[in-house]
């Protein structure tokens, strides 16, 4: 059985050799930082597929690390049931140290950090925003990674250019911003709110900006129905905000359950599969 060099909160990364990996996405959620104690059914399946077929979408505008998505193109030992639908086969690039956050709508902690200063990472806003409201321009809010089990911490643009170089932020800026444009404006054609996200890039061994790690699923990403929209309030959205809910009412919020009750569980898992098929146009088997 093959051995992972790195086991995060959900994924699991195997190195294949000198310039490859493999990344298996588990059923593992998490919440308020904490695992839930049971998984959540065909999640890795349906967080992979998803990050498949936007990292496929935007792929006019930068290139990504794929090199591989289905069981009989990875190395033998990976050709089990266990890996297929969930894994993907990934060049190995030199990281970036920075996440790459783009807001579309001011919510979560950017609609906090607003309410107490007025700005979000140092930019500037107009004043009297409203919760959930569009911004005139997506804005781009970069952090830093931190270490397993702390929070990552917001930072300037100006204090992502010492980390990258200016000539390396402004292009990661650029992409960023552009292929949240672009992802924005096809999800709301299929009635949904791209409120935010992140993502991760790295460099090849030629020094080119490739697109990394998962694009667009609802673990990294926040989406709203457009029904029901309204500026003012928070939304409802697609990813385990239910979750998070229920264990803010029962008083668990950064504890783990000693289990989760089936229906929260299926209701979770919903919420996921409601996502994917909205999104791709394609049921979720």
């Amino acid at each position: 059985m093959p051995q992972p060099i790195a086991s995060g909160k959900v994924r699991e990364i195997y190195e294949i050799g000198q310039d490859k990996l493999l990344i298996a996405v588990s059923d593992r959620i998490s919440a308020y930082d904490v695992i839930m104690p049971e998984p959540v059914p065909d999640k890795g399946k349906i967080l992979n597929q998803m990050s498949i077929f936007w990292t496929r979408y935007v792929a006019d505008l930068v290139p990504n690390h794929m090199i591989a998505t289905e069981l009989p193109d990875f190395p033998a030992e990976f050709q089990t049931a266990e890996f297929e639908g969930r894994s993907i086969l990934v060049k190995k690039l030199k990281m970036l140290p920075i996440e790459c956050i783009v807001r579309g709508y001011i919510t979560g902690s950017g609609w906090a950090d607003y309410q107490r200063t007025g700005t979000i990472c140092g930019a500037p806003l107009p004043a009297g925003m409203r919760e959930s409201e569009k911004f005139p321009e997506p804005l781009f809010t970069p952090s830093t990674k931190a270490a397993m089990g702390q929070h990552d911490e917001n930072v300037s643009f100006e204090r992502a250019a010492e980390l990258l170089g200016g000539d390396l932020a402004e292009r990661v800026r650029a992409v960023t911003i552009a292929i949240y444009k672009k992802c924005a404006r096809y999800a709301l054609s299929r009635g949904i709110i791209l409120a935010d996200t992140k993502f991760e890039f790295g460099l090849d061994e030629s020094g080119a900006l490739v697109l990394a790690d998962e694009v667009l699923t609802p673990d990294s990403s926040r989406f709203w129905p457009l029904e029901g929209y309204e500026v003012g309030r928070g939304q409802q959205s697609f990813d385990k905000q239910y979750l998070r809910d229920w264990l803010t009412e029962n008083g668990l919020r950064g504890k783990a359950p000693a289990a989760l009750p089936p229906e929260v569980i299926a209701r979770t898992r919903a919420k996921y599969v409601e996502a994917y098929e909205l999104l791709t146009g394609k049921a979720f088997a």
